[in-house]
């Protein structure tokens, strides 16, 4: 699991822009090296309504970037657990087991980039995990 604080990032110039002089600045979340090789299959808004939890799943050929946009969430990827709260962005991998659940008292909303290997892969929903949520 990679998880990116961004809150704690500093702004800096847009690499087109006059570094002396700015007219956009961005935090960098994330690079190239940072992803598999493969091709941007979705980007979804989502919304996990407070008390609610999605399935433990995996998927076979794709990689997903979750950037929190509001709320807090606990999310579980294999057997690691983190805390997620507005401007945090993890990395989900390739097969990794993963499951969010809200835990505060308003919506997360969030955004999913699902990077694919293009090999066909499917999502499987792991009912086989016992998850203690």
């Amino acid at each position: 699991m990679k998880i990116i604080r961004s809150g704690q990032l500093q702004f800096i110039p847009a690499s087109h822009e006059d570094p002396k002089a700015p007219g956009v600045l961005k935090k960098v979340l994330l690079q190239r090296d940072d992803f598999v090789d493969g091709k941007v299959r979705m980007i979804n808004w989502a919304l996990l309504p407070a008390g609610k939890s999605f399935r433990a799943h995996y998927h076979e050929d794709m990689e997903e970037v979750f950037i929190i946009l509001k709320g807090m969430a606990m999310i579980r990827i294999d057997k690691e657990e983190a805390v997620l709260e507005k401007e945090d962005v993890v990395v989900v991998p390739i097969g990794k087991v993963h499951e969010m659940k809200n835990i505060g008292e308003e919506d997360i909303e969030y955004i999913v980039v699902g990077i694919s290997e293009g090999k066909g892969g499917k999502t499987v929903v792991d009912d086989f995990v016992k998850s203690p949520w």
